[in-house]
């Protein structure tokens, strides 16, 4: 009896690519499409294209409230709070991972599968499954994934993890299949304008009051239209002018209402506390661990010293200073291709 797989549908090229796959690889598959916010029903059409063009079931599932409750009011609340958010990383492990994976279970599938382009290795002296990054790092989506749990790896499959998107393309378009051209999709996928403050204030029917924008030492610059509009290291649209050159948000006080701006060498700090820690590796580290670590998710990791220093909460200090450290992202840990694990950024700190 052939193995039986869920595959997460979105109607486009890299879940359709990853279904031909894991047919030819012997697996009994169904598509499983997420609906969720208003809107969301055009994508479980195209997956449902999708799965009628590769001749799989495909069942939709409506999780439009758990992802409001789990996704857009936490997002919304970190911006609140003066905090950037990544929405992608909480929906892969509460919803994908999470609901998703129990359908899939339910339908008597043992694994999950999707389009991300990340790898999986069993670690045959720990009995862990380590989550590593694509073979071409171009493509890499292992920051989003750092928080799945163990349970969840091993009831994960990522047939993408060897591809560039090039090859992924090549096979959609030589058996056929609609979505070969579709673009790429957006990272936030309940924001397609990019317009962030307009959505919360939308969202929320709230107004956020304007206040100061000030510099380092306290002096005011100007004003600001609402902190849910400002990140860290963020210069464009400030509207404010300086004698001492461009000027960029340095931290977002929901406290007292104001936004701080610097020049651009002070938003450099070499060091950072984090919560919200998943190992995926090994266990908690009983002595610090010297590795490789990012704080966004297009950026290349850098050497740094980690140590737990409370049971939820880590110290990073980096070799060399890194910029715009911003509260809310999220931090992950690399020893060469294996994804260690990350946690949530509370803080950047100078030393």
């Amino acid at each position: 009896m052939h193995a039986r797989a869920a595959v997460a549908m979105s109607g486009g090229v890299d879940s359709s690519a990853a279904v031909w796959l894991l047919k030819e690889q012997g697996y009994e598959l169904t598509g499983v499409t997420m609906v969720l916010f208003p809107g969301g029903q055009d994508c479980g059409a195209e997956a449902a294209l999708a799965a009628r063009q590769l001749d799989i079931s495909h069942h939709v599932l409506d999780l439009s409230q758990t992802f409001r409750q789990e996704v857009m009011d936490a997002f919304v609340q970190a911006y609140e709070a003066g905090r950037t958010p990544n929405p992608c990383v909480v929906c892969n492990r509460k919803l994908k991972f999470g609901a998703l994976l129990d359908k899939a279970r339910e339908l008597g599938c043992d694994k999950l599968a999707t389009g991300h382009y990340v790898r999986l290795e069993e670690d045959r002296g720990s009995g862990r499954v380590l989550l590593k990054k694509a073979l071409h790092p171009e493509k890499d989506q292992s920051y989003v994934l750092y928080s799945l749990t163990q349970e969840q790896l091993s009831h994960s499959l990522f047939p993408l993890g060897g591809l560039t998107k090039d090859e992924v393309r090549a096979l959609a378009q030589a058996h056929g299949l609609t979505c070969a051209q579709k673009g790429e999709s957006q990272d936030i996928c309940f924001i397609p304008d990019g317009d962030y403050a307009a959505f919360i204030r939308r969202y929320t029917g709230r107004s956020y009051p304007s206040g100061p924008f000030v510099n380092e030492a306290g002096q005011v610059l100007g004003e600001h239209t609402g902190i849910i509009g400002y990140t860290v290291g963020q210069r464009r649209g400030l509207g404010v002018s300086s004698n001492q050159g461009r000027l960029y948000v340095k931290e977002v006080r929901p406290c007292d209402n104001t936004v701080v701006l610097s020049d651009n060498q002070s938003l450099f700090a070499r060091a950072l506390t984090a919560r919200q820690i998943n190992w995926i590796a090994c266990d908690t580290p009983s002595a610090p661990l010297y590795l490789r670590a990012k704080v966004r998710y297009r950026m290349t990791e850098q050497p740094c010293t980690l140590e737990q220093i409370a049971p939820d909460q880590v110290r990073v200090v980096f070799d060399q200073p890194q910029r715009a450290i911003t509260p809310g992202q999220a931090v992950v840990f690399y020893d060469g291709d294996t994804v260690v694990g990350g946690a949530v950024i509370e803080k950047g700190e100078s030393l």
